[in-house]
C-alpha cells in the first residue's frame, strides 16, 4: 500500500473508529516494526509479546473490522548503527533507536551515559527519564528534528566489565583494548584504555578475533551472546544503570494519525517502557546466576579502585552541561531535573551529579 493511499485508509477509518461508530469498509492497517537487536533482548521481546498483541487487541475491540498487519523485522532491517536513520527515512514506521549511539544527534537524550555511577536502579531511571522528555520540550525537539516521534525510553541493567584478562585495579585497564559503544566511551577516562566501538552484535567476534580485550556491557546482554565463552573475566563494576534508547514512530506516519490512535500509542509505550526496565532487572539477576554457573570468572571491583574510577570521571557530567548550553540547550536543568526525579523514587546516587556542576 503507497503512503498516500495507507494515509486516506487511516482518514477513512477514523472518521467511524474516532465516532465511537464502526467503520463501514473494514481497513487494513500496514506498519514496518524493526529493531537493530533480536528478541533475546528485552525491548525487543516485549515489542514482540506484549506491545504488538495489546496493540492489535484495542483496534479489535473498538472495530472488529479492522486489521493491523505487520512486517516484523528483528536486528534483520538495518544495522545497529543505522537505527535512526532507518525510522528517520522510513525504512520502519516503529521502531526502537539506540540513541547511545547517537551522541552528535541526539544530546540530551544520552544524558545517563554522561552521568555514570548514577544508580543501579533502571526501573526508576526510566520512569525519570520519561518524565523528562514530558516536562522538557527541548528534549523531545532533537527527536524530532531526526523526523521520529518519541515515545518510551529503554533502558540497560548496570554496566560491568568483562574481559580477556583479569582486572584488579583500575590501572590494569591501561594499553587494554575495550569494547564501549557510543557516549560509554567517555567512561574509560582517565583509565589509558583504548574505546573500541561497537554494539552487542559484534563483541563476540571483535573479541574472539584480538579487535577488543574486553568490553563495558551488561549481563543481559553479556549472557545471550555468550561472550563470557571469550572473556571469561567478568569484574562486578556498577558503572550504573542507562537510558539506552526508545520506542519511536517515524514522523510523518506520526502526524497522518488521529488524536486517538498517539493517544493510545503513547499509553502502550509508557507501559512497555516501565514492563522492560523490571523484565532486564529480572534478567540481569538470572544472567548473574547463569555466568557463575557457566565458568565465569566472576570477581568486585574492590571499593577503592572503584573509587579512583568515579573520581576519573567527575568532569564529564560538567563538561556535557557546557557543551549543551553552548547550544542554548537547557543541559543544567536536565540533570537537576533528573537528579530530583531520582531522589524522588528514593534513589541514592553512586555519584551526585548535580553537585558537582
Amino acid at each position: 500500500m503507497s503512503k498516500l493511499r495507507l494515509c486516506v485508509a487511516f482518514a477513512l477509518f477514523h472518521l467511524g473508529f474516532f465516532s465511537g461508530v464502526n467503520s463501514v469498509l473494514a481497513q487494513d492497517i500496514h506498519f514496518v516494526i524493526a529493531t537493530t537487536h533480536p528478541p533475546s533482548l528485552p525491548w525487543v521481546s516485549l515489542l514482540r509479546d506484549e506491545f504488538i498483541p495489546q496493540l492489535e487487541e484495542k483496534v479489535k475491540l473498538v472495530d472488529p473490522q479492522t486489521k493491523i498487519t505487520w512486517t516484523k523485522a528483528w536486528g534483520s532491517l538495518y544495522k545497529w548503527h543505522d537505527s535512526l536513520t532507518g525510522v528517520k527515512i522510513g525504512l520502519s514506521d516503529i521502531g526502537w533507536v539506540g540513541s547511545v549511539w547517537e551522541s552528535a544527534k541526539l544530546p540530551l537524550a544520552n544524558i545517563t551515559y554522561n552521568l555514570p555511577f548514577i544508580t543501579d536502579d533502571l526501573i526508576s531511571l526510566l520512569k525519570v527519564v520519561n518524565e523528562l522528555h514530558e516536562n522538557i520540550p527541548e528534549i523531545q525537539e532533537e527527536w524530532e528534528r531526526n523526523n521520529v516521534k518519541f515515545l518510551g525510553a529503554t533502558g540497560v541493567d548496570t554496566y560491568h566489565l568483562l574481559t580477556k584478562f583479569p582486572v584488579k585495579n583500575f590501572s590494569d585497564l591501561k594499553g587494554k583494548k575495550i569494547l564501549a559503544p557510543g557516549a560509554a566511551r567517555l567512561w574509560l577516562t582517565g583509565s589509558g584504555a583504548i574505546p573500541v566501538n561497537g554494539a552487542l552484535t559484534t563483541y563476540y567476534t571483535q573479541m574472539k578475533t584480538g579487535a577488543a580485550d574486553g568490553a563495558l556491557t551488561i549481563l543481559t546482554g553479556a549472557y545471550p551472546f555468550r561472550l563470557h565463552e571469550v572473556a571469561p573475566y567478568l569484574t562486578l563494576v556498577g558503572l550504573g544503570a542507562q537510558s539506552v534508547g526508545a520506542l519511536v514512530v517515524n514522523l510523518d506516519r506520526w502526524k497522518a494519525m488521529p488524536l486517538y490512535w498517539q493517544t493510545e500509542l503513547r499509553r502502550l509505550a509508557k507501559n512497555y517502557s516501565i514492563r522492560s526496565a523490571q523484565v532486564a532487572t529480572k534478567m540481569a539477576e538470572k544472567a548473574l546466576s547463569n555466568l557463575e554457573r557457566e565458568g565465569a570468572l566472576i570477581s568486585g571491583l574492590p571499593l577503592a579502585e572503584r573509587e579512583k574510577w568515579i573520581e576519573a570521571t567527575t568532569s564529564l557530567g560538567k563538561n556535557w552541561v557546557l557543551r549543551n548550553e553552548e547550544k542554548s540547550l537547557p543541559a543544567r536543568k536536565i540533570v537537576i531535573e533528573l537528579m530530583d526525579g531520582l531522589r524522588k523514587e528514593n534513589v541514592k546516587p553512586k555519584k551526585v551529579w548535580d553537585l558537582a556542576l
